[in-house]
């Protein structure tokens, strides 16, 4: 059994691809872990391979479940809001917000892949195969560890339900290709319902009302070898957050702006943090149109930023 699986990863596209050979899932909006089931271990392992095992107290309870068998589970880590949708601010706070440490006992695991399963190594198996052992491995799964429902009907239409009922959006997967690591290879592709986006965060302005907080974020995405400014995000998180942000950013300071702005009273930082931010479109000059802070991940877990390339990739709203 490996020590860890490299996760497959979906490439964003603007709409759902349709035929028979698709079939499609809700996008889980939280964090991509992987759960490793053997005799008498379970490990809970993060996408950069962190072990957060003791971070999942739920999620590894219900793994025991399934011992001895051995099984690598493949899914994400979500908490529930009030009206039961996945709330990717809520897990982090339950996680003890930026840099927190603490346990998120009512995270849920849905799965919705199988990469390694009773001795065997599945990921040369087309996805339809690892998609029915995983039904069969998960046939009696309860509480923390539930089974991420697959629909093979239009991805059009689940992604319509999708974005009505505030989800995220969707997931679409090739049923005759295998599980490929670490790849973006178009086999696994998602939509989204408005856009969501990581850029690098590259500064801050402290905010006008609360001392020692931030008022508003500068971001940037890659353009080749550079950053290039994309516009600011001053909404989406809570005076608490505000705070942290401003205590975690004052630490990795800069005289040398990452990007090329001159902008009074702003600190400029290291591009050691991530902001995944939600925006509707992007104006005439290239900077995002409402924006709105989602969640904060370090640089180093591989987040693919968004990236601009010489043909403009906007779209004015």
């Amino acid at each position: 059994m490996p020590e860890r699986v490299e996760p497959c990863l979906a490439l964003l596209v603007p709409k759902p691809p349709e035929g028979s050979q698709w079939v499609h899932e809700i996008k889980w909006d939280g964090y991509r872990i992987a759960v490793h089931i053997e005799p008498g271990r379970i490990r809970i392992l993060t996408r950069r391979g962190h072990d957060w095992t003791h971070r999942f107290p739920a999620i590894a309870k219900a793994a025991e479940a399934f011992q001895p068998t051995t099984m690598i589970l493949d899914g994400e880590a979500v908490v529930l809001d009030a009206t039961g949708r996945p709330d990717f601010g809520l897990l982090q706070q339950t996680l003890g917000g930026i840099g927190g440490k603490k346990k998120a006992n009512s995270a849920i695991l849905y799965a919705f892949d199988l990469p390694y399963y009773a001795g065997r190594d599945l990921r040369g198996l087309p996805q339809w195969e690892r998609r029915k052992a995983l039904e069969s491995a998960l046939a009696d799964a309860r509480g923390a560890i539930q089974i991420s429902e697959q629909v093979d009907a239009s991805g059009a239409e689940l992604l319509r339900v999708a974005c009505e009922h505030g989800l995220e959006g969707i997931v679409s997967k090739h049923r005759n290709k295998p599980y490929r690591s670490g790849s973006r290879s178009g086999d696994w592709v998602k939509v989204t319902c408005t856009r969501r986006d990581s850029f690098f965060i590259v500064g801050y302005e402290p905010s006008a009302v609360l001392s020692s907080a931030i008022g508003r974020l500068l971001l940037a995405a890659r353009k080749g070898d550079e950053l290039v400014y994309v516009g600011g995000v001053g909404t989406g998180f809570s005076d608490k957050e505000a705070f942290a942000l401003r205590e975690l950013l004052g630490k990795i300071a800069t005289s040398k702006p990452p990007v090329v702005l001159k902008r009074k009273g702003a600190v400029f930082t290291r591009p050691l943090y991530v902001a995944e931010v939600r925006y509707r479109a992007w104006t005439h000059d290239g900077k995002l149109r409402h924006p709105s802070f989602k969640g904060m991940r370090e640089a180093a877990d591989n987040i693919a930023v968004f990236e601009l390339d010489n043909k403009a990739p906007l779209n004015e709203a």
